[in-house]
């Protein structure tokens, strides 16, 4: 068996100390050209395949990962993100693997910056990142390369910044996917509302914006005359003030019978319908927090799509243990599933056991 053959046998068989072989097995230098070749060949011949979770016990280091996530309420996306990470690091706990989250706020560039100002100054084996804008988080990512520190980006997919992995939606499919369903229901409507919030003019998540050119793209292609009315309820705006909004515009539009809202807060509109009984309106929306749930339950949503956030946060933490702690190469781009949730299935929706 591979995993019996002992540094001793190594040695004997290529004519070198002990201490030679355990350098090479452990790429550190002061080994010479010849001995480096005795070694390696001895290796092959004995098809060695070094036990690398024996050897990272015994390394006996320990190692702490950072996770910058948006600051948020009790919310059941980013929760489950941090669930899972803090489960992958109960089952490294042998290994020394510890977290820490750090939260930045999304309204304000420069929580971004201080946030990861204040990681970098705790000198983190690796990070798990939800992006700002690419500007700021180049300017992050950049400083985690020059000091060879490698990242996993959740929630958007920024390849340009190269990062070790992603973990996340394919989110320009998630948007054609989420068209093709809201159109199932939707295809002998005229218009449709489009719930969006903004900062600045700007949606904050690049996954966000992709979702709407993939939501946009199929709209054009299958269902070109049917008009998209946005409604934007901005991110810096008092919640109160929301409701007055979403009257104005269903008073305007009372041909509006479908809705959709390409990020987390489809509950914002579907808690305003119960509220005012409007029972001819359907809005469709993302992940599974709980006054989403609570609006499907209830029937203002029709559909959600949802995307294992707890699955997230825990490859994460296992892909950086995996790199940095066995040495194993790790797939760059993981997509996460795409799910349709209905009222009559939502109460079936767990998370994965990993």
């Amino acid at each position: 068996m591979a995993d019996k053959i002992r540094i001793k046998d190594i040695a004997e068989r290529a004519g070198v100390s002990v201490g030679t072989v355990d350098r090479v097995l452990h790429k550190r230098p002061n080994v010479s050209k010849d001995a480096l070749e005795k070694v390696e060949r001895v290796l092959r011949e004995m098809n060695y395949q070094p036990n690398v979770y024996a050897s990272a016990l015994a390394y006996n280091r320990s190692y702490t990962f950072f996770c910058l996530i948006p600051k948020h309420a009790s919310e059941a996306y980013w929760e489950e993100i941090e669930l899972g990470v803090m489960k992958a690091v109960e089952q490294r706990r042998d290994f020394h693997v510890n977290a820490e989250i750090m939260y930045y706020s999304r309204l304000h560039s420069e929580s971004f910056v201080d946030t990861y100002t204040e990681c970098l100054s705790k000198n983190p084996d690796g990070v798990i990142l939800v992006p700002s804008t690419l500007e700021l988080t180049r300017d992050f990512t950049d400083k985690l390369h020059a000091r060879r520190i490698p990242f996993i980006l959740l929630d958007s997919y920024m390849p340009e910044l190269n990062p070790l992995s992603f973990y996340g939606q394919d989110s320009f499919q998630s948007g054609r996917f989420s068209a093709r369903m809201l159109m199932l229901i939707a295809r002998d409507e005229k218009a449709i509302m489009l719930m969006k919030q903004t900062k600045d003019g700007k949606v904050p998540s690049k996954q966000q914006e992709n979702r709407e050119v993939g939501f946009r793209h199929y709209m054009k292609d299958n269902f070109p005359n049917v008009e998209i009315l946005e409604v934007n309820l901005p991110l810096d705006e008092e919640r109160k003030r929301y409701d007055g909004i979403l009257e104005r515009f269903f008073s305007s539009h009372p041909e509006i019978h479908h809705c959709v809202a390409l990020n987390s807060k489809a509950h914002i509109v579907g808690s305003f319908l119960l509220k005012t009984n409007r029972r001819n309106i359907q809005i469709m929306g993302y992940d599974v927090v709980h006054k989403n749930a609570d609006c499907l339950r209830e029937g203002s949503i029709s559909f959600l799509i949802a995307q294992h956030a707890y699955q997230q946060g825990y490859y994460s933490v296992d892909t950086l243990f995996r790199a940095i702690v066995l040495k194993k190469e790790v797939r760059p781009v993981n997509y996460m599933p795409i799910e349709l949730l209905t009222r009559e299935n939502i109460d079936f929706y767990h998370r994965s056991m990993i």
